[in-house]
């Protein structure tokens, strides 16, 4: 065995089992570490505490003046936590978060020195922002950035760094981040769903989009990561053969989670308690090693804030318990890849779920309303909402048979169907009022107790409706959840805005009664949308063929589906709702597009590193082995020796074919990258790479994995299947 795989599984199964010491009760310790209505109203003025309540409830902005009570406040607060720096946390387009720590500690140039932290260093900053992504937005010696607070997330402590959530845009004004293009998205959703809800309830004056996300995830023993370069630096394994016994017997899905994970587990959690994550769930998931972690709903911004901020959280809790997280969508070949649900719905000012129905019709048809009108939306901008998921990472779970597919479709359920079949057969125009009764008693007011017994979720549905939400299936675990939400929540806004015009247009011009209007509107969408509503089995061939007879896009490929985000319809969609402007649009396309191409060569080169220099010499080295027995039966049986080595010689023969297949395998590869490197343009370049490189991994993959199973395991260098995925 080599030096490196023997030492990694002795270390693993010579840890201690460390035990973690969990308060009796969570609430006490809930959000301590977060600067909330509490702490606010305890450390800032009254007129500073009701400016930041403006801020965050009306999106009011916040005087400079006032910005400096509210800073000083903030810094009393976080000293007395023991903090020692500060920080604008923010998103830039890498994927991750973001932070320059500044000490509170300043001289005074008399000698003495002070904590200081002013109303300025609050509101915004101007971090180095040079060689973040930026798209052909500015050149490098224009690298001025600002990131300017975010009031509406709460500053929060982290070790001992007050981290203050902002966005983060560039000096002429465009966006830099993740949060910002959310931020207008969720006003925009917000001033349609507000418009729309006043049909049923004059007294709703906002809208918030909720989210509840599932994060999945592996845990792998830190020291047999460390053993493997493509962990490191890939975050998956790019080969390795799969083990004899896997997740065949589903006997890990919603087992007894092991004890050194259940530490794990709880010290993370206490972890997010004081960081105000209100995290809820956890449970083994379907592959070994793999796990899931869920909180309750919140606020759209503020979830998708507590999710990039729990994913750094646990990748720092995991290395003290000596594990490594890994968050890729797909890091073992033949076992399920990890997701990222995102569970959406909207919520009113005064209490009420718009996805939710209701005790009575009308509560039902106000959800009926929203309902439809997030179907629709759906159906026309379903290769924008793929484009939200598409990753390099993410592609290889899409359609994988454990994930839903490519083709983006709708599963509402058969009794829902039923009730939008019937209210598509409406005659068009004033509704009888047998029609109404009809309506009310038999179908629209038996809502509730149809989504009782609607139980029938379908796993391989891409975006499913489960009861009082939709649950956007296809997110992948490394994602941030702020590019599938801004979609998500642009295009809702949108069709709300579309619907209350002609609503209104019905009501005005040929005086119809709002629920005679409504329901003939929602009639129109039903029909129009019905392409995208789809009941069976997402993974099958027959669906692809009957999507496409519907016309329903099949990107299988990121930069196939990126191609959506820069469309005509896009543009006119963020540039109407001024989520973003055409420059915002087309730089993120370029960033996301090299970004795919650096994935795939980063890939490209460390399978090809880790097949010469780690798999082959170990082939040929036991290949010696072989050469040097059957050299030793030929000196004892002379001419007669091979019936005596055959086997060897057969092993011999074969090792020397793959061999050979990964050689020819890495020199095309590598040739295919240096002409998609030649080639300018980012998006010709991500598919070059997609088409002319990244089909050859699997090709190379199987013939180190078969050598796998010939060389000796004595000497295999890689920490194998059965050792990654089994030790706990």
């Amino acid at each position: 065995m080599s030096t490196l795989r023997f030492h990694a599984i002795k270390e693993t199964f010579n840890r201690p089992v460390i035990d973690v010491n969990e308060p009796e009760r969570r609430s006490t310790i809930f959000e301590q570490n977060v600067f909330n209505e509490a702490a606010m109203r305890q450390y800032l003025t009254k007129d500073s505490f009701k400016s930041v309540q403006d801020a965050i409830v009306n999106g009011s902005k916040i005087d400079r003046g006032v910005a400096d009570h509210i800073s000083t406040g903030m810094k009393e607060w976080a000293i007395g936590k023991g903090a020692t720096h500060y920080t604008h946390w923010f998103q830039p387009l890498t994927g991750t978060t973001a932070e320059k720590h500044d000490a509170f500690f300043e001289t005074t140039g008399d000698g003495n020195s002070i904590e200081k932290f002013g109303g300025g260093q609050l509101v915004q900053q101007e971090p180095d922002a040079s060689s973040f992504p930026n798209g052909g937005i500015r050149n490098t010696f224009e690298a001025r950035g600002y990131t300017a607070w975010d009031p509406t997330s709460p500053a929060f402590i982290y070790g001992t760094t007050l981290c203050i959530p902002t966005v983060f845009v560039a000096y002429t004004g465009e966006a830099l981040d993740n949060k910002t293009p959310l931020l207008r998205a969720l006003q925009s959703v917000d001033q349609a769903a507000t418009a729309v809800a006043k049909y049923f309830d004059k007294s709703v004056t906002k809208v918030n989009p909720t989210l509840g996300w599932e994060q999945e995830y592996f845990l792998i023993d830190k020291a047999l990561a460390k053993s493997r370069p493509d962990i490191n630096l890939a975050g998956r394994t790019l080969l390795g053969h799969a083990s004899a016994k896997g997740q065949q017997l589903d006997d890990h899905y919603f087992g007894s989670i092991p004890r050194r994970v259940l530490d794990y587990m709880r010290d993370l959690e206490t972890e997010c308690m004081y960081l105000g994550i209100p995290v809820k769930t956890r449970h083994n998931e379907v592959a070994p090693n793999q796990f899931e972690l869920a909180p309750i709903f919140e606020e759209t911004n503020l979830a998708v804030d507590h999710n990039s901020l729990l994913m750094d959280v646990m990748s720092k809790v995991a290395d003290r318990h000596n594990f490594k997280v890994l968050f890729h969508e797909k890091p073992f070949a033949g076992i399920n890849g990890s997701g990222k649900h995102n569970n959406w719905s909207l919520a009113t000012n005064t209490g009420v779920n718009l996805l939710g129905p209701g005790s009575t019709p009308m509560k039902n048809l106000q959800f009926l309303t929203f309902f439809i009108n997030t179907i629709k939306a759906v159906n026309d901008y379903e290769e924008l909402l793929r484009a939200a998921i598409a990753s390099a990472s993410n592609d290889h779970r899409l359609g994988a048979n454990e994930a839903p597919p490519a083709i983006i479709s709708v599963f509402i359920g058969s009794q829902l169907t039923s009730v939008l079949d019937t209210l598509e057969k409406l005659k068009n125009g004033k509704l009888s009022p047998e029609d109404k009764t009809d309506l009310k008693l038999n179908v629209v007011g038996k809502i509730p107790e149809i989504l009782l017994d609607n139980t029938d979720r379908n796993r391989t549905s891409p975006f499913a409706f489960t009861g009082n939400k939709f649950e956007f299936r296809a997110v992948g675990s490394t994602a941030n959840c702020a590019k599938p939400m801004t979609v998500l929540n642009a295009i809702v806004a949108k069709q709300l805005i579309d619907f209350k015009k002609e609503v209104d247009e019905l009501i005005k011009g040929k005086k119809m009664k709002k629920d005679d209007a409504i329901f003939n509107v929602l009639k129109g969408y039903i029909k129009e949308s019905k392409r995208i509503r789809f009941e069976g089995d997402g993974y099958g061939e027959a669906w692809e063929k009957e999507a496409k007879k519907r016309k329903l896009s099949n990107n299988k490929t990121t930069p196939e589906a990126l191609k959506a985000q820069v469309s005509k319809s896009t543009i006119a969609l963020y540039e109407e709702l001024g989520i973003m402007s055409k420059v915002e649009i087309e730089a993120r396309h370029e960033i996301e597009v090299e970004e795919y191409a650096m994935r795939i060569q980063i890939e490209g080169r460390v399978l090809g590193d880790i097949a010469r220099n780690h798999v082959i010499p170990t082939a040929i080295r036991y290949q010696n082995l072989l050469i040097e027995n059957v050299q030793g039966l030929k000196d004892i049986y002379g001419n007669t020796f091979k019936k005596h080595a055959s086997e060897q010689m057969e092993l011999i023969e074969a090792i020397s074919g793959h061999i050979a297949k990964i050689n020819k395998g890495i020199t095309d590869m590598i040739n295919e990258r240096k002409k998609a490197n030649k080639i300018e343009d980012a998006e010709k370049r991500a598919f070059a790479y997609c088409d002319n490189v990244k089909p050859y991994f699997e090709e190379i993959r199987y013939h180190c994995d078969k050598l796998e199973l010939l060389v000796d395991d004595e000497i295999w260098p890689l920490t194998k299947y059965r050792e990654l995925l089994f030790t706990r």
